[in-house]
């Protein structure tokens, strides 16, 4: 650490004085001021009321857009694929849904009845370099692009999703699978061709994982590393924005989960390295223009410097429970808690009034970033600070960067909420918000953005890699703190039963294979039913190889390929039976998932459950 400290000050000592020679990264990462267009209002205010609130015209554009061109086709070929994987015979209704055949459009006679298919969203959580490639894993899975996905009967559901949301870990998969044009999660890893270019110019050339995020080689080498991203992030601070280690860290995550970087060029200064791509821009990719992408959403939580009365924190965690969790979507920033329940255009996050426009600060690393910033969990002392990690980083920042009254350990972002919600906004007479890792609320799984009424959400699948055990296993508190949070918004959200203690999810193997939950919900409740698969221990009697520690940061291609396999295994292994002594896959899982899925249609139909249908219900539904 000392020898580091040492190293980074005679960097930044050099770069202190060329600061005003900024490089190709510092000049696309710098944000940009313009007037804002005629007639703009930057602020779009919602009702507090959860069931009076609106999306924006353009996510309702696409959504409508993906549910009428691409959804038939994808929930159908995802029927063949279920179809031709199980001996299970499935009941009518199932192919009645998800060939489109149960809407009032088809039955008169206008098409398929998109309408009455499934609204399916997919949540990827936290949990660092472990829980992007689980999550990759299960979307691998879920992947009918994939042949040994769509042979397993689980193929297609990525496709048929309507929306995909991540935090932390699960923000550096869904960034860089949004960025990168929807490829295959094999490519996304470990890149394509080098002569296979996206749109933009980059190589694809994948997450780069057996070099570190932060510390890429000896002292020396990582002592320029890090005075490269602080040089990239530079003209950001020279032109008056905040910038804190939130910066610096997304500058690292660029050079894996932003697209521009292979292992050839890892080091080379020149490149922009990914800076330059906005979230914003995201919406001009062709997967995106076509449709053929599940609608992307990443996932924050907020520090106040003030702290009501009636907060609640879960024991252990950082965020009060009712605090408002921010969104970015692609067209959007801002919440839908009943506390602000108001957005901007994410095009222009860091404009903080109607006249003047900012441009540029929604890069794609920086949103990775906000959402991973656990740096602020250090923070419990100057010293503490200091003797962590990122206190080089930071002592770094203060020395080449210097800013008064700006809080380093989290992201700051100016606030274009000002004044609003004086009874319910915290921060409402604070002119920057400080943004922290999604997760921070003790909810590491993304659920709340699927759980917004005007989105109708009926089935969500919930992939849980956080490390709740000594072992980094999963034991369920994710999906308690959800519960949690929907009991304090009950006339916001709707969220099913789940057990109340992590002790029941581990007694139960509720996190060792999935389970689903709201089976028995009644239509009153208006909740989804949650597809819950967890990394909660080794599927059919192998060996660990997916509980690898939060902190890890590096990997070599061996293991991630090892895990991706496993993870495999424990998306299409259903409740495993024995036979002749061993662990089997469950040959009825595509069958019981397929079920699962249309199962909030069915009930909408007043269809009963039947055949198979009502004993995989029985078998996989807790209660």
């Amino acid at each position: 650490m000392l020898a580091l400290l040492l190293t980074l000050s005679l960097q930044l000592l050099a770069l202190c004085n060329e600061v005003a020679s900024q490089n190709a990264a510092a000049a696309a990462y710098a944000p940009t001021l313009h007037p804002c267009p005629r007639n703009f209002s930057l602020v779009r205010k919602l009702s507090p009321n959860a069931r009076q609130q609106t999306l924006s015209p353009r996510e309702t554009r696409y959504v409508s857009a993906r549910q009428s061109r691409v959804l038939p086709r994808a929930w159908a070929s995802y029927f063949h694929s279920v179809q031709s994987s199980t001996d299970a015979a499935l009941p009518a209704y199932v192919a009645k849904i998800l060939l489109g055949h149960s809407g009032r459009g088809h039955e008169h006679g206008e098409g398929q009845g998109h309408g009455a298919l499934p609204t399916l969203g997919i949540a990827t959580s936290g949990g660092g370099y472990r829980a992007a490639i689980f999550g990759a894993g299960v979307l691998n899975a879920l992947d009918g692009r994939k042949s040994t996905s769509a042979r397993a009967g689980t193929g297609g559901l990525l496709q048929a999703a309507t929306y995909l949301s991540g935090l932390s870990g699960g923000s550096w998969l869904v960034g860089s699978l949004v960025q990168a044009d929807f490829p295959t999660l094999p490519d996304l890893i470990f890149g394509r061709a080098q002569d296979h270019t996206l749109p933009d110019g980059n190589a694809l050339g994948g997450w780069v994982p057996e070099i570190s995020l932060l510390q890429p080689g000896d002292a020396n080498e990582t002592a320029t590393f890090v005075g490269q991203l602080i040089r990239d992030v530079a003209r950001k601070h020279a032109m008056g924005f905040p910038v804190t280690i939130t910066d610096v860290w997304g500058r690292a995550l660029a050079r894996h989960f932003v697209s521009g970087t292979t292992v050839q060029n890892f080091f080379d200064d020149d490149l922009k390295h990914g800076a330059g791509i906005t979230w914003s821009s995201l919406a001009d990719i062709s997967t995106i223009v076509d449709h053929t992408q599940p609608f992307p959403v990443i996932v924050a939580n907020t520090v106040s410097s003030r702290i009501r009365p009636d907060d609640v924190t879960e024991p252990g965690d950082a965020v009060p429970l009712t605090s408002p969790i921010y969104e970015f979507n692609i067209y959007e920033t801002g919440s839908f808690d009943p506390a602000l329940a108001a957005f901007i255009p994410t095009q222009f996050l860091g404009s903080t009034n109607d006249s003047v426009c900012v441009t540029g600060y929604d890069q794609v690393s920086f949103i990775e970033g906000i959402s991973s910033d656990l740096f602020n969990e250090f923070n419990t002392s100057e010293a503490a600070l200091a003797a962590s990690s990122v206190g080089p980083i930071i002592a770094g920042l203060r020395q080449a960067l210097p800013q008064s009254g700006i809080r380093l350990d989290s992201a700051v972002v100016p606030n274009p909420f000002f004044g609003m919600s004086r009874d319910t906004f915290l921060d409402s007479d604070q002119h920057e918000i400080v943004l922290v890792d999604g997760g921070e609320d003790g909810e590491v799984t993304p659920v709340q953005p699927l759980l917004v009424k005007a989105r109708g959400v009926d089935t969500i699948i919930a992939i849980d890699a956080s490390a709740d055990t000594t072992e980094n296993w999963t034991n369920g508190s994710s999906i308690i703190a959800t519960q949690h949070r929907v009991d304090l918004f009950r006339t916001s959200y709707s969220f099913p039963p789940v057990p109340s203690s992590a002790s029941v999810f581990v007694t139960q193997d509720l996190t060792r294979r999935p389970t689903f939950f709201g089976c028995n919900s009644p239509s009153s409740a208006d909740d989804p039913l949650v597809i819950y698969i967890a990394n909660g221990g080794p599927p059919l009697g192998e060996p660990p190889l997916t509980n690898t520690s939060t902190n890890q940061v590096q990997y070599p291609l061996e293991q991630v390929h090892a895990m991706l396999s496993q993870i495999f295994d424990v998306s299409t292994q259903g409740i495993p039976v024995f036979e002749h002594g061993r662990a089997e896959k469950d040959p009825e899982w595509p069958a019981c998932l397929a079920c699962a899925v249309v199962d909030r249609k069915r009930r909408e139909m007043g269809t009963p459950r039947s055949g198979v249908c009502r004993s995989c219900l029985e078998r996989y539904c807790w209660s």
